[in-house]
């Protein structure tokens, strides 16, 4: 079963160090296309190969690993799904200029942390995300945790805990295969309009919640 990371930022670099570390291939892409991403691909070794997006997304499980600015550009302009898997990894929240007004807005509980809510008019992201990728079953995954301890999902005797959520059972046995693959522990939290608003940054209960299975 072929794998394909959309985005090659610090959430697709992680998700794809995780995966290299336990020998699960992935074809990883950026905007600035795969030659941009030769030193990743060389510090990672040869499970992980770089390509374009249309290349990732053509993979028969599709993680979204990109900002939330770029979705619509982005997945827009990609093929039909078909059925297949897209695992939604991203939170609809914005980077903030330092130099603009926004960074000392005081109604942003955010401000300090250098980002902001996007509005989404009551919908939760896993919802906006799927209108995006009309045909395809999305599992909501890898987007509650700081990025930077996807690469380390082992740790103090344990196991880190990963939150998913879906509605197609089958997509979600999927990923949950490959969450405990890459040496997580995986807990499911429903269906997506449940577990999607449970473990979304900025605001869902469990964001940035750091469990450890021991």
């Amino acid at each position: 079963m072929s794998i394909g990371i959309i985005g090659a930022g610090a959430l697709g670099s992680n998700l794809a160090r995780a995966f290299a570390k336990v020998g699960i291939s992935a074809i990883i892409s950026n905007s600035r296309g795969p030659e941009s991403l030769a030193g990743l691909v060389e510090e990672l070794g040869p499970a992980i190969k770089a390509g374009t997006t249309e290349e990732a997304a053509m993979a028969d499980i599709v993680f979204v690993a990109i900002r939330w600015v770029d979705l619509k550009r982005v997945l827009g302009g990609l093929p039909t799904w078909n059925g297949r898997i897209v695992v939604d990894g991203t939170n609809p929240v914005e980077w903030i200029d330092p130099d603009s007004p926004d960074a000392n807005d005081p109604g942003n509980p955010l401000a300090a942390y250098g980002i902001k809510a996007v509005d989404l008019g009551g919908r939760h992201s896993s919802s906006v995300v799927s209108d995006l990728v009309p045909g395809a079953r999305l599992v909501k995954a890898f987007n509650h945790l700081d990025v930077n301890v996807l690469r380390e999902p082992e740790v103090s005797g344990g196991n880190r805990v990963l939150f998913y959520s879906g509605d197609d059972q089958d997509a979600k046995a999927t990923v949950r295969s490959l969450i405990a693959k890459a040496g997580f522990f995986a807990v499911d939290l429903g269906a997506l309009d449940v577990g999607g608003p449970l473990a979304s940054l900025p605001f869902g209960a469990l964001a940035g919640v750091s469990f450890v299975k021991v």
